[in-house]
């Protein structure tokens, strides 16, 4: 099993424990993190060293990176693994999947590439690369079956962790909340979103208390430097005596307790849904990057959602219109509103039921097939 940054750990690490209850005497080995440990995994590399986002950063591990993946590869063609088991990583995975394939070693990739959103050319390198692939929404099969992609549909792990319902007093109480409307502000996890999106949260939630002069702000951060990152926007936004409350982590809980969220885009907007809250998605990049990705979308959605939903149930503000006013006005609405909130939360509630699907067991289940596949034709 080939896994790294967090969330890959997170998702081989119930892998594990589903297959090992299929296959009680398996072994598990290659790239793993803590939680793959713990399960029994025994890592060759850490998953950390596959955790490099961002051109710069992969340019300068570049040569460690290649070195590893050729390493693994000599080793993986020298031990003959009865399946490999790619889990997100595409860049480094399906390269590898490639050549044990080839091989003659079933190689199944967990978390489908997201060619349904860009990228569309690399469906030729993917069927080459796979025997199967094992995709977390339910959009995903037709693509890779339109081109010949063998694919199994097994829901998404995030939907089998946060319960259908929440009681959400009990977190309010311990966040301290009482009175007014609250909205969480999810600016990005990562720095470089910070600095498109911190400015702009900060000043949206100006102009909210303009509206509501008793709301609050639940802002969770994901690292010190993120931290850090925000307060140094709010001093330079002039609303450091605000009413925010900063969260180390605890996204989760800063979206059971608020009342609407505004959310930049990417699995955040997914986590929200689940949680059934209203929601507001907002993205900023550089004038570059903006340019490129419109000429490489497919779809008039960058909301999970909206994708999901197959139409906008979000408001989507992105780029030169995700001003603080855009904002302001579209989060007051929710606030406001109960009849399309109330519209919003059904919709989140059928997509939970769609992505439940205990991911991990029905991932054994094809990870299964596949081995009972190579030792019939053997």
């Amino acid at each position: 099993m080939i896994a790294g940054e967090a969330s890959g750990d997170l998702l081989a690490a119930h892998l594990i424990e589903a297959l090992k209850q299929k296959y009680p005497q398996a072994t598990f080995c290659g790239i793993g993190g803590p939680k793959m440990e713990a399960a029994g995994f025994d890592a060759w590399w850490p998953a950390e060293k596959l955790a490099v986002r961002g051109y710069a950063e992969v340019l300068r591990h570049y040569r460690e990176i290649t070195g590893i993946r050729r390493k693994l590869l000599k080793r993986l063609l020298n031990e003959r693994p009865d399946i490999l088991i790619g889990v997100d990583a595409p860049d480094f995975n399906l390269w590898l999947e490639k050549r044990v394939k080839a091989a003659g070693i079933p190689a199944v990739h967990f978390v489908g590439p997201s060619v349904w959103a860009w990228r569309r050319g690399r469906l030729k390198k993917i069927g080459q690369s796979v025997s199967r692939i094992l995709a977390l929404f339910p959009f995903e099969p037709p693509l890779y079956e339109a081109h010949g992609i063998p694919v199994s549909y097994v829901g998404h792990p995030i939907a089998d962790m946060i319960p259908m319902q929440i009681d959400r007093q009990p977190v309010r109480e311990r966040l301290g909340i009482d009175g007014g409307p609250t909205f969480a502000l999810l600016p990005g996890s990562r720095q470089s979103e910070l600095a498109f999106m911190a400015d702009t949260f900060i000043n949206t939630a100006k102009l909210l208390l303009q509206r509501f002069p008793d709301a609050s702000f639940l802002v969770p951060l994901v690292s010190r430097e993120t931290r850090n990152q925000f307060e140094e926007a709010l001093w330079r936004c002039g609303a450091q005596e605000l009413p925010f409350k900063l969260l180390f982590g605890h996204a989760h809980d800063a979206l059971i307790a608020c009342d609407v969220a505004l959310v930049a885009s990417g699995t955040a907007t997914l986590e929200t849904a689940l949680i059934k809250r209203p929601m507001v998605i907002a993205y900023r990049m550089s004038h570059w990057s903006w340019r490129l990705m419109r000429r490489m979308r497919y779809q008039p959605w960058v909301g999970l959602p909206n994708i999901l939903a197959g139409r906008f149930v979000v408001p989507e503000f992105l780029q030169g219109q995700a001003t603080p006013e855009n904002l302001a006005q579209a989060l007051g609405n929710l606030a406001t509103e109960k009849t399309t909130t109330a519209k919003m939360t059904r919709v989140f509630d059928e997509i939970h039921l769609s992505l439940r699907q205990d991911t991990a067991s029905a991932a054994a289940l094809a990870i299964a097939q596949e081995l009972d596949n190579r030792f019939v034709a053997a």
